[in-house]
């Protein structure tokens, strides 16, 4: 790894900016923002399977191919969580050549981000519980605020507290699925910061008054803990490649975005910003426009949809079992599913180019058939192996998106503010998942009309659903068409400025697997941590 002192002299950032955090990572004042010069690409990808496609490896894999055609690429991603990290997937910073550095850091405690983030929930919680001690603030039985972890934990997300005070049941989010996550990710500068932390709804009085962080007295306490994670985070890839890491809501219980200040910094500064959606587009994707864009004021000029030839198979009705087995038929049959995002991509007046991530496996006509598909539409397509290669292996990629002709388009997004909130999720079910309609149930009207009472109107819609299928059912693979999207429950994010709607049996705090990541996670003698990665 160069220092990175060099990365932020080869960007051009000014020096009295750059708070090194050691020798290779770096807290940016906000002061060293300016106005946009370079091109912003969107990572998205077709519906993952559940080990995901590799959309941070493609992002990093991009940005490092476009630097070897002597662009001035930057890449600004999401700070991965340790509740996946442990659980399922393993590590969020890439894979094989194609990583972000010091990988072993970002993955776990990096620059404390994520920890001051749930610190700032949690005081919050604590003011709360506070306040009902001395009998002032929400009706004990209408508080909606709860607590929050890193850490994928089923057992804390039903809990009783209070036992010297108002016993009432609570419980856990994993701190991706907090307020004060999405807030982090949104805010324009400190003062907003503290604005939006003074407005989340923490719950009712008596009387169904709104009772908010400001009320408490909270949001100042906030955001000073919040102070040095405002900073966008400044890392490298392996290949010195200049990286943001800031920010990490998920995108099926929330946003899916980094942060809008990194991402604004790294526009200031690169010729070409190559940045992430989480999952697939019709959750990530879908997000990064309607509600990151439209925040922010920003539009990207190329899409980039990740794919996988496994991940084809298992939309063609493939087990993951018998992913690695040749099956040039599924391929076929998956495409629909590919074809479903490039439609919703394609919506937005984008140009759309379309990745496969190489596995070894991967069989020379499997990927013949994708190339074929994706020629008749009239799609960009290239295969990266940067994961073996390195830069050289997302040449091709690189050269793909230098070729589309970015259109220049104005925002063009899903719905109007102004729109009713039945037909805002009714315009993202259909126009992303395919469905027929969407059911409100009683519980989520009366949430609905509870939010609107208190001027809740003219928000954007953020969907929680599951990531592994269009509809609300993740054993529903392929492109299902005209079924109905269930809504259970409406959760007002006053402070983030948007709307969670969640359907089907979305946590906002997951579980660990059986076999948890964490169990092949170990410190070598020599201080080097093993089995943070997947193979590894």
């Amino acid at each position: 790894m160069r220092k990175i002192e060099e990365i932020a002299v080869q960007m051009g950032l000014p020096t009295a900016s750059v708070l090194p955090w050691g020798p290779d990572r770096a807290k940016v004042r906000l002061d060293a923002t300016r106005a946009p010069r370079g091109r912003l690409i969107l990572v998205s990808a077709m519906t993952p399977t559940p080990s995901g496609e590799g959309k941070t490896t493609m992002s990093i894999s991009l940005a490092m191919g476009l630097n070897k055609r002597r662009r001035n690429a930057i890449v600004s991603l999401r700070e991965p969580s340790l509740g996946p990290i442990f659980g399922k997937k393993g590590g969020g910073t890439g894979g094989g050549r194609a990583t972000l550095e010091p990988a072993d850091d970002i993955n776990l405690h990096f620059t404390g981000d994520i920890h001051a983030i749930t610190t700032a929930h949690n005081l919050l919680a604590a003011m709360v519980d506070n306040a009902l001690y001395y009998r002032e603030g929400p009706d004990p039985r209408k508080v909606r605020w709860r607590r929050a972890m890193d850490m994928n934990d089923r057992a804390l997300r039903r809990m009783l507290v209070g036992l010297d005070g108002p016993i009432r049941e609570t419980g856990f989010d994993i701190t991706a699925a907090s307020e004060v996550m999405a807030i982090h990710g949104l805010f324009a500068d400190a003062a907003d910061l503290e604005a939006r932390l003074g407005r989340i709804i923490v719950g009712d009085t008596r009387d169904g008054a709104p009772v908010r962080a400001a009320d408490l007295g909270a949001a100042g306490a906030m955001t000073a803990l919040l102070r040095d994670a405002m900073m966008p985070n400044l890392v490298q890839t392996a290949e010195g490649t200049p990286a943001f890491v800031h920010g990490g809501p998920f995108a099926n219980i929330a946003h899916g975005c980094s942060s809008i200040v990194a991402t604004k910094m790294a526009l200031g500064y690169g010729e070409d910003v190559v940045t992430e959606a989480g999952f697939g587009f019709d959750l990530g994707g879908e997000k990064f426009f309607d509600i990151k864009c439209r925040a922010a004021g920003i539009w990207p000029s190329v899409v980039v949809l990740v794919a996988t030839v496994r991940a084809l198979k298992y939309h063609g009705g493939v087990g993951e079992k018998s992913l690695t087995e040749p099956n040039e038929a599924a391929v076929g049959r998956g495409l629909s599913n590919l074809d479903r995002h490039l439609d919703s991509a394609g919506a937005f007046g984008v140009s759309t180019v379309v990745v496969v991530n190489r596995f070894p496996d991967d069989r020379d006509e499997e990927l013949a058939l994708i190339r074929r598909h994706c020629a008749a539409r009239g799609v960009g397509m290239a295969v990266c192996d940067a994961f073996v290669n390195g830069g050289e292996g997302a040449l091709e990629l690189a050269d793909v998106v230098l070729g589309t002709e970015a259109r220049n388009v104005e925002p063009n997004f899903t719905y109007e503010l102004g729109a009713s909130y039945a037909e805002k999720l009714t315009a993202v079910a259909k126009r992303f998942y395919g469905a027929r309609e969407v059911v409100l149930t009683p519980e989520a009207k009366a949430n609905l009309a509870a939010i609107e009472k208190i001027g809740g109107v003219d928000l954007p819609v953020c969907v929680a659903k599951t990531p592994l299928s269009l509809t609300d059912n993740p054993s529903l693979t392929g492109a299902p068409r005209d079924f109905p999207i269930t809504v259970r429950e409406v959760r007002l994010s006053a402070g983030a400025g948007f709307v969670v709607a969640l359907t089907g049996e979305i946590m906002t705090m997951p579980g660990l697997p059986k076999v948890p990541s964490a169990a092949r996670v170990r410190l070598e003698p020599g201080g080097k941590i093993r089995g943070l990665m997947q193979g590894d």
